[in-house]
């Protein structure tokens, strides 16, 4: 049986031109299903959770769609790509909701290293400590989905040197975040950050995963991946959602795949690996070096992905996803984002140009989806 998955998805509002413009006021106003982030720059939606991948891309793509032909009729505004401010703009704060004290903490803690856009991997598990045991796992891997997302090489008109910007520079809160050993250990945790204060609430666990729910940390339901960069092309994106499910799912049909019985380190020194890997990951994605939580043996991003990739396509081929799983390949092949961008870079485009004929690959990818494959999930 498919596992349930949901994805939040931030994206930036602008010109054709690659300004980012702050416009998510007037968005939530007048549509359904969007919601502010604490900057106005960028706008966020969530799709409900689905286990049929395709009615989960016409989740993604519809919304899209409807905020595109908002944006025209507001003025010549389109939807940007990628997770950081690329041609400008870093330097301040554009509050969308001045009366929010959150957002007031926010702006004045943080400044604008939040002012990012990504996608956040929501995977449905009604089990807390099976839920914890995933998030132990997806926790020392989650480099390998940065590696495979990233899409922030640049920032304020400049190469930045990182492939995700924005996991170089966004504030992992509180800074030491433990394996969880069990429901328990984390509503133990969690109480304790909370009396600290290094938590404001609930929601402030901003770490490259975390168990979520409704009543948090109680009633808990899913794991949210928060580390990857915005993967604006749907095909991609379905891709490492189906690379994330299949991991899980060899989890859950093999309790014993656990960092905490399988890694010959330490939880705390596990700690220290998966920050290291994760700083790596945001410079190098796919061709930076990590190390393995089980053994501690060097191994390229690219090279770990394509082990795993092999370990649990037949377990998405039994379960009949294996062709969204299939297009990971492609990236491995082709590179992320960022290292599309890069290229071109190299071959001579100024980084505006590169911008801005990214827009225009980002609408004609909508379309075509939207075109050929919505319609026969409806009439279905």
């Amino acid at each position: 049986m498919l596992l349930t998955k949901g994805v939040e998805v931030e994206i930036y509002t602008g010109t054709p031109d690659g300004e980012i413009i702050g416009l998510s006021d007037r968005i939530v106003r007048d549509l359904d299903g969007f919601v502010r982030e604490p900057d106005s720059r960028n706008v966020e939606y969530t799709t409900a959770p689905y286990s049929n991948y395709e009615r989960l891309l016409c989740a993604l793509l519809r919304p899209r769609r409807e905020l595109r032909a908002y944006l025209k009729r507001l003025g010549d505004y389109t939807l940007i790509p990628g997770s950081c401010l690329p041609l400008g703009g870093g330097d301040r704060f554009y509050r969308s909701d001045p009366q929010n004290p959150y957002h007031d903490y926010i702006e004045q803690t943080y400044g604008t290293k939040v002012v990012t856009a990504s996608v956040h991997l929501n995977i449905g598990i009604s089990d807390p400590d099976l839920l914890l045991q995933a998030c132990r796992l997806i926790r020392v891997e989650a480099p390998l989905y940065l590696a495979l997302s990233a899409s922030s090489p640049f920032f304020n008109g400049q190469i930045t040197g990182s492939h995700s910007s924005r996991w170089q520079v966004f504030p992992k809160t509180p800074a030491q975040v433990p394996l969880f050993s069990s429901h328990a250990d984390f509503i133990q945790w969690t109480q304790t950050q909370l009396a600290l204060g290094t938590m404001q609430n609930v929601r402030h666990l901003w770490s490259s995963v975390r168990p979520n729910g409704d009543n948090r940390p109680y009633n808990l339901n899913r794991l949210e991946l928060r580390i990857c960069d915005l993967v604006t092309n749907p095909l991609s994106l379905l891709a490492i959602i189906a690379f994330l499910e299949a991991r899980i799912s060899q989890m859950l049909a093999n309790p014993r795949i656990d960092p905490l019985e399988q890694s010959c380190f330490s939880p705390k020194e596990l700690m220290g690996l998966c920050d290291a890997n994760e700083t790596a990951a945001a410079q190098l994605s796919l061709d930076a070096t990590l190390q393995h939580w089980q053994d501690g043996r060097k191994l390229l991003a690219r090279d770990w992905i394509e082990e795993i990739y092999e370990s649990v396509y037949p377990l998405a081929k039994k379960q009949g996803f294996s062709c969204f799983l299939s297009p990971l390949k492609q990236i491995l092949r082709q590179g992320n984002l960022a290292q599309q961008w890069l290229r071109q870079t190299e071959q001579g485009l100024s980084l505006p140009t590169v911008i801005q004929q990214a827009i225009q690959t980002l609408d004609q990818e909508e379309m075509a989806l939207e075109d050929s494959l919505c319609e026969s999930v409806a009439v279905a």
